[in-house]
């Protein structure tokens, strides 16, 4: 699968696609990343990628010439998306995450910065989406972010691929609880059941977990699983 960052700051990404799983992901191939930044297509002397508001107002804003001709300067895959990352598009979710890896060929990211972007952007971008309900200093963080989600679910990059379906949020629902070795520390027990060996009621509380976390700490994905009638699948 291949990703496009359009970005002013390249350098920002050289870390953290290096790292862990991912960097393992593309060093294997299995996704590549490359990064256009629109500094490089503009047709001024000072490289100007920013310019004041119509209308007047504080900050600035990103241009729409650079990005659109770093955006036309790409190969196209036949399956490709044109993301915005942005705090008025739609939030990320794990159902996002499984589309793109499986429904598309490319993904291309525009990482804003400043007060936003010309709004004539969304005249080539394909989807707008955000992180959270929260304003950042720049679009490469919540790109990052869309990255590690997508590409961890790319065959080949987690060995154990079934684990992705126990995730948070699959099947709507949070996470179980994790325990490891010692089976105490400092009068902190590991549950008896996941001790006893009896998978039927390991699987049994781990289901129970499940449901009581997301009751207790997310009463919005609960009313959504109820709503959906995911209780009545099997664990």
């Amino acid at each position: 699968m291949r990703f496009d960052l359009i970005s002013l700051f390249p350098d920002f990404f050289s870390s953290p696609l290096q790292s862990g799983l991912i960097g393992r992901a593309l060093k294997r191939d299995i996704a590549q990343v490359h990064i256009t930044n629109p500094r490089d297509f503009t047709t001024d002397k000072h490289h100007k990628v920013d310019d004041e508001p119509y209308g007047g107002g504080v900050g600035m804003v990103m241009k729409v010439e650079p990005i659109v001709a770093a955006l036309e300067s790409l190969p196209q895959e036949p399956r490709r998306e044109v993301i915005l990352m942005t705090p008025q598009g739609e939030p990320m979710a794990q159902p996002l995450f499984w589309q793109w890896s499986t429904d598309v060929d490319q993904l291309v990211i525009i990482c804003g910065h400043y007060e936003g972007v010309d709004e004539r952007i969304l005249e080539v971008a394909t989807r707008e989406v955000s992180l959270g309900d929260f304003v950042l200093t720049c679009g490469e963080i919540p790109a990052l972010a869309l990255m590690n989600g997508v590409i961890r679910l790319l065959p080949g990059t987690v060995a154990k691929r079934d684990s992705l379906h126990y995730d948070s949020f699959e099947a709507g629902l949070l996470d179980y609880p994790h325990y490891t070795r010692p089976a105490e520390f400092r009068g902190w027990p590991v549950p008896e059941v996941l001790r006893s060996g009896n998978h039927a009621a390991i699987d049994q509380w781990r289901r129970q977990q499940q449901i009581d976390r997301t009751r207790e700490r997310r009463p919005d994905l609960f009313e959504r699983w109820q709503q959906h009638g995911w209780e009545n699948q099997d664990a």
